[in-house]
């Protein structure tokens, strides 16, 4: 029993799950002959948790065994290496019961050797002429103006790209759909706003709060923590459970416990919403607890900066509590697990205790006594960094032995000074302060699912209230990376200001670029509390700022390339005051006025000295209007420079009443102010710039020369002048912007949030 125990934990389930195939003898059975016909493929290399993991499903799916063998080496040779080509496999052998198998036909039914690449994908999801059409005629009915409430059927063809596209991941055809749709649909109209929430239960979209209540999760209740699969219970779970819910109350309880050792980043506000936003749909508390056991690492500006950033996103901690607070208790508790005889002092160097094939220690039995002596002499500083540990008697999920709960750093703590030497590790920290603070749900990311087995085993080697651990899939973007260590290598290297410069997806960056705290939340519930790991698109969450910012990014007109034009038929010092409203969809939330006169500036894109098809702003044969004002304007001289480069033009004005209807309407700024504008574009070149085989020189090689472009002599409206640091407005045609921490009151910095949805050869 316990080598097959062995043989299904070397494939990747976990000894839980390993223990329960166990007892149904048909499925043991022929998952071990499977693993075995594995074996003789894959020979020295072993079956990885991939093919485990399709093994596994295939012989608790497959009826006829005489077929185990066959299937087993297509899996091994990764010709099936998809649960979508597993299903069709398992159908292909269903409905071809007779021997001998055409390989031939088995292999086109079910995919074999084909690779759809992102491009196919684009290809194939594309709106037809005619959809681009009546949509933009305001003929695309209301539910389809509603991003990622579910596949638009103004592309139909989505679901034709799903059949020409058979096997490519579903999520990559609903992302490239969502994209179509985003590029299709211009920004949503009050109406739109209005009608939005009555259509989402037809999409059967629900709010974060709403995902989070209720039995969406299958979440066990505040002390029933035994109903969960794979909870350890002990002879005294019971009477510990008992005291838990006599402290709380029957309350939930969660926590967020970040490392204070760098800046929060996108897939943090997920774990935001989750912890925080699973305790309040609940009537819950939360905990903002710093994992503070590392003090070389961490800095007091990453203490500060996280507590912002929760609050940021809208969330007020029950209580701000650290590790540390609970260095003499953990200490104590060490001891405890010493004298039970769960822990020993080792001596093993560091790099002999990295990987998972470590042998075990030559110090693991030794005497109880002698180990409380020598963790006493670390504890008072008596061994050199390096030179001694205390390590568990367990072996980790992930097959990873005897972890180490102590080690010694000279290193004076943030918070403690000098009072300690020894610091405890996260293995054996994390789950005495979640059994400590009574915590109820122990939320945290897949990665950490190999410490599942280690979490409930330490509470109970010490006899405590042990809380439940739940992982879910972790949120990961394309074209960026979020790792500490990188982040701190682009900032060193010069290639960012720092960790809130824009371009990264800290949330320190994304506050400065300007998202709102709304839409990262919003992301983070359309992306979902699901246990699948996520990689998005930067454009789905760029999509959920504009719907934030379309509601609340007042308007105003600002010039990024200007083109100065004088309007002849008006006097030297005319001057009146057109009045624009704050949101022209709704015109009751409010206006500002700005001046017009006789000179003022448009985009030099705006103006083609020479008529080309299908442009429809100014040219010297060509009207066009100008946006609030009331007049359309036409050239009647065209000024150059001594390069022969267009410097000015002079027009003239008519009343838009009485003129014919232009075929097109520009902004434009009269008396501005001179501004500095920064636009951002993706970092990376590449979408995985950590991937080797995508970027096999390493993710510094993969920068975007021209993710940063500085205007420095932009024009902008004057209804922006008292405006404060990080306040928001749509620049009419041009964005979103947020004004920069780096403005002074001489010179106003606008970052670029977003652009508008709209293809930049209509605007």
């Amino acid at each position: 029993m316990a080598d097959t125990v062995e043989l299904f934990t070397s494939i990747g389930l976990s000894e839980q799950k390993a223990k329960e195939t166990l007892k149904n003898g048909a499925l043991s059975s022929t998952l071990r002959d499977a693993i075995v016909q594995a074996q003789n493929v894959l020979g020295t290399s072993g079956v990885d948790k991939t093919i485990g993991t399709l093994l596994y499903s295939m012989a608790s799916r497959l009826k006829d065994t005489k077929r185990l063998e066959f299937l087993s080496i297509n899996i091994a040779q990764r010709k099936i290496s998809s649960e979508l080509q597993l299903a069709a496999a398992l159908e292909f052998l269903k409905s071809h019961p007779q021997d001998p198998i055409s390989q031939s036909d088995f292999d086109e039914a079910c995919g074999v050797g084909i690779v759809i690449t992102p491009e196919q994908i684009e290809d194939a999801v594309i709106c037809d002429q005619e959809t681009q059409r009546t949509a933009a005629k305001g003929e695309v009915p209301i539910q389809h103006r509603i991003a990622h409430g579910g596949v638009s059927k103004c592309l139909c063809v989505a679901g034709e790209a799903r059949s020409a596209l058979k096997w490519a991941d579903g999520k990559v055809i609903k992302n490239e759909v969502d994209m179509q749709v985003l590029h299709l649909l211009g920004p949503k109209t009050e109406a739109d706003l209005e009608k939005k929430r009555q259509v989402w239960s037809f999409f059967g979209t629900k709010s974060l709060m709403e995902q989070l209540r209720g039995e969406a999760l299958k979440f066990h209740k505040p002390g029933e923590n035994f109903t969960t699969e794979g909870y350890v219970v002990t002879p005294n779970t019971m009477n510990l459970l008992k005291k838990h819910l006599e402290f709380t109350g029957g309350q939930i309880r969660t926590r967020f416990p970040p490392e204070p050792n760098g800046i929060l980043h996108i897939g943090h506000a997920k774990a935001i919403n989750f912890n925080f936003g699973y305790a309040k749909a609940n009537n819950g508390i939360c905990f903002l607890r710093y994992d503070d056991t590392n003090p070389e690492k961490e800095e007091e500006k990453y203490f500060t900066a996280i507590k912002d950033m929760v609050e940021w996103l809208g969330y007020t901690p029950y209580d701000v509590t650290h590790a540390s607070d609970h260095f003499q208790k953990l200490y104590d508790l060490a001891v405890d697990l010493i004298r039970r005889g769960h822990a020993y002092v080792c001596h093993q160097k560091g790099e002999e205790l990295k990987g998972h094939n470590v042998p075990p220690s030559p110090w693991r039995d030794r005497p109880i006594e002698e180990s409380l002596v020598l963790f006493e002499r670390m504890k008072k500083g008596l061994f050199a960094e390096g030179e001694a540990t205390l390590r568990m008697k367990m072996v980790m999920e992930d097959g990873k032995m005897d972890p180490v709960a102590y080690r010694i750093k000279y290193t004076p703590h943030h918070r403690t000074g000098d009072e300690w030497c020894i610091y405890p590790t996260y293995d054996y920290t994390h789950c005495l302060c979640d059994s400590i603070e009574n915590i109820t749900h122990s939320l945290c990311t897949k990665e950490f699912q190999a410490r599942r087995s280690s979490y409930y085993w330490l509470c109970n080697a010490l006899d405590l209230y042990c809380p439940v651990q739940w992982e879910y899939g972790r949120l990961n973007l394309t074209y960026t990376v979020v790792s500490k260590r990188k982040i701190i290598k682009l900032v060193e290297t010069g290639v960012v200001r720092d960790w809130d410069d824009p371009r990264l997806f800290t949330l320190t960056a994304l506050r400065r670029r300007g998202f709102p705290p709304e839409a990262i939340n919003n992301f983070c519930a359309r992306v979902g509390v699901t246990v699948s790991q996520t990689t998005t698109e930067p454009h789905l969450l760029e999509a959920c700022v504009r719907d934030v910012l379309n509601e609340s990014a007042p308007r105003a007109m600002a010039v990024l390339e200007p083109l100065k034009v004088t309007i002849t038929n008006l006097p030297e010092n005319a001057k009146s005051d057109v009045r624009v409203p704050d949101f022209p969809a709704n015109e009751a939330k409010g206006s500002h006025t700005v001046p017009f006169t006789r000179t003022i500036f448009i985009e030099q894109s705006d103006f083609r000295e020479v008529m080309e098809k299908g442009y429809k702003r100014l040219t010297p044969e060509q009207p066009v209007g100008l946006r609030h004002a009331g007049y359309v304007i036409s050239v009647q001289k065209i000024i150059k420079d001594s390069e022969g480069k267009v410097a000015e033009l002079e027009v003239t004005c008519c009343s838009s009443e009485t003129a014919e209807k232009p075929k097109a309407f520009i902004h434009w700024v009269s008396k501005p102010l001179a501004c500095e504008v920064r636009l951002y574009e993706k970092l990376f070149l590449h979408k995985h710039p950590e991937d080797p085989s995508e970027v096999p020189n390493g993710f510094l090689s993969d920068i975007n020369p021209h993710s940063l472009e500085v205007i420095r002599n932009a024009l902008v409206d004057t209804s922006v002048k008292t405006a404060k640091v990080f306040d928001k407005f749509q620049f009419e045609r041009v964005g979103y912007f947020s004004l920069d921490p780096d403005s002074t009151a001489n010179k106003l910095i606008f970052n670029r949030t977003v652009t508008l949805k709209e293809d930049p050869g209509k605007i």
